[in-house]
């Protein structure tokens, strides 16, 4: 028997419209190019969303149809993010951190005929724009040479959304429509698209707005120092402007983010690990007028013990470790202590915040051995951590699923080796997937090793990831040349893999050896080659098989 429920699409609308009629006074921030802050409240974004949904009609923008965006986290970022689904396309978060190469090949894919570009990445994207095609490029926060200057004129962003009407009605009938598009970092090699629906969206905001995990709530500051072209800012707009929090959208290398801190009254703030290392000196000289700062949320990569006690004991700064992917939109579990580990030493609860914490509300999880065996959840045994959520992914954009991306009965394999304690925290040990984790960017070895491969004189190439005490990580290459030779070819092959990569991803430190360590069955044995670069490295573990 059926009940009698009344029953509507959850889409995006809702978190807009919610946030309009409730909570229409809350206030987005936003550092521009020049320092200055520029504020307005979410009644005016509502009314912009709606001339822009209108505009990007007018410009013969369908349901369906896939828009682009180029651009840093800005008030018109956020605007873009809301209208694209709201007139029923589909929004799509370039990262401007890939090279050219790799995003024009994710632009085709992805058919974009219109992109939005921010002023300030207006140079990156012109390397780009030589490599695609595309119909129509808005631009915003520009000076007026940038677009002159410009081989095909753009049309201006605040033009284009003036002269729409803001009489603009929504009408998505299918919670199960498509409404962003965002890229994995290339973890097999190549990125993947995963194509967010609303329903997806709409479940990951109410799950994501749990006491225990972002814990927004309508008193809240929130400053998302993660890009939009996150998965979608790890969510947090969405949340915020359900819960009615208020935004600050600032530049993460930019020298006044502490000040602005201090403006707005930030009182949770998101980032990976090497930002919040970086803030960190200047946040404690500050320690008095930085007092509304009450939460960080974590992610992108573990954060060091050390860190999270100089903001815990040092700052009063609750730290919350957040583990996911693009594919779980991208939240899968989150770090809180329970009410059990009160009664514990700081340093046994400095322990759990180090870990990846347990599944949030939504989220099923399992690991499983390499024999596809379950194993117990008993912090002893370690296995690949296998995940599903009504906001997980259950394929990828427009490439056939493989058995080695999800399982029979449909689980995403998410590539990380874990260990699960019996009260549900995960603690990630290792990466079944060849990624190194850099400032919280993902770096694909396979990748970079297909590259180098290409080069005459390679005969064997391998890259791993060291520790680097800036970055996380950082990726060195170690080489088998076909000729010997005393020069060396480091510069050389920087610049050959700069056709290709982004600076970021290029490799610190170029080892020329006679051969590559090799497993039993051949394959490039990785640890091998750390213990032979880095005698005093810990050994990371295998799969664990429960007996």
């Amino acid at each position: 028997m059926f009940g009698a429920m009344m029953n509507y699409p959850l889409t995006l609308v809702q978190i807009l419209e919610h946030a309009h009629r409730i909570h229409g006074d809350k206030r987005v921030h936003t550092q521009l190019p020049n320092g200055k802050v520029h504020t307005y409240n979410y009644d005016t974004l509502y009314r912009r969303v709606k001339q822009l949904a209108n505009a990007i009609t007018t410009l013969g923008g369908r349901p369906g149809d896939s828009v682009a965006t180029f651009a840093s986290n800005r008030y018109q970022h956020l605007e873009i993010c809301c209208a694209v689904p709201y007139a029923g396309a589909i929004i799509h978060p370039l990262n401007v951190r890939l090279a050219p190469t790799q995003l024009a090949k994710i632009v085709e894919e992805a058919e974009d005929k219109l992109i939005f570009v921010d002023g300030a990445c207006a140079e990156q994207f012109s390397k780009l724009e030589e490599k695609i095609e595309c119909e129509h490029v808005v631009l915003f926060n520009a000076d007026t040479g940038q677009n002159e200057n410009r081989t095909n004129p753009s049309i201006e962003y605040e033009q284009f959304i003036s002269e729409a009407d803001d009489d603009y009605i929504s009408d998505i009938q299918d919670e199960n429509w498509a409404m962003a598009l965002c890229y994995t970092s290339g973890t097999g090699g190549e990125p993947k698209g995963v194509l967010y629906t609303h329903r997806s969206m709409y479940l990951h905001t109410l799950a994501a707005n749990q006491a225990d995990v972002f814990g927004l709530t309508e008193s809240d500051v929130v400053m998302p120092l993660v890009p939009l072209f996150h998965a979608m800012g790890w969510g947090l707009p969405y949340a915020s402007m359900f819960a009615g929090a208020e935004i600050v959208f600032a530049d993460v290398k930019h020298e006044r983010i502490v000040d602005l801190i201090v403006e707005t009254g930030v009182t949770v703030a998101a980032g990976v690990p090497t930002v919040w290392a970086r803030l960190l000196p200047e946040l404690q000289k500050r320690k008095q007028e930085v007092s509304s700062l009450r939460r960080l949320i974590v992610g992108g990569e573990p954060m060091p013990p050390t860190l999270i006690e100089a903001y815990e004991k040092g700052l009063r700064v609750e730290v919350r470790h957040a583990w996911g992917m693009t594919e779980m939109s991208p939240t899968g579990t989150f770090c809180t202590l329970r009410k059990a580990h009160q009664n514990l030493s700081d340093t046994e609860k400095c322990k759990i915040k180090a870990m990846q914490g347990r599944p949030i509300p939504g989220v099923q999880m399992r690991l499983v051995s390499e024999n596809e065996t379950e194993l117990p959840w008993d912090g002893k045994a370690i296995g690949e951590v296998q995940v599903r959520s009504p906001w997980t992914a259950s394929g990828y954009y427009k490439n056939d699923s493989t058995p080695g991306h999800f399982t029979e009965d449909g689980w995403l394999r998410t590539g990380d080796l874990a260990t699960i304690n019996a009260e549900g925290y995960m603690q990630i040990v290792d990466r079944a997937k060849a990624i190194i984790r850099s400032g919280g960017e993902s770096i694909s070895t396979v990748a970079l090793e297909t590259v180098l491969l290409k080069y005459p004189s390679i005969k064997d190439a391998a890259v791993i990831g060291i520790p680097d005490e800036k970055w996380g990580e950082r990726p060195l290459a170690v080489v088998v040349l076909s000729l010997q030779t005393d020069c060396d070819i480091s510069e050389t092959l920087r610049q050959h893999l700069a056709t290709e990569f982004p600076k970021f991803w290029i490799p610190d430190k170029f080892v020329v050896v006679d051969e590559i360590p090799k497993t039993g069955v051949g394959k490039t044995d990785k640890h091998a080659i750390l213990q032979m670069l880095l005698p005093n490295h810990k050994r990371k573990p295998h799969y664990v098989k429960h007996r």
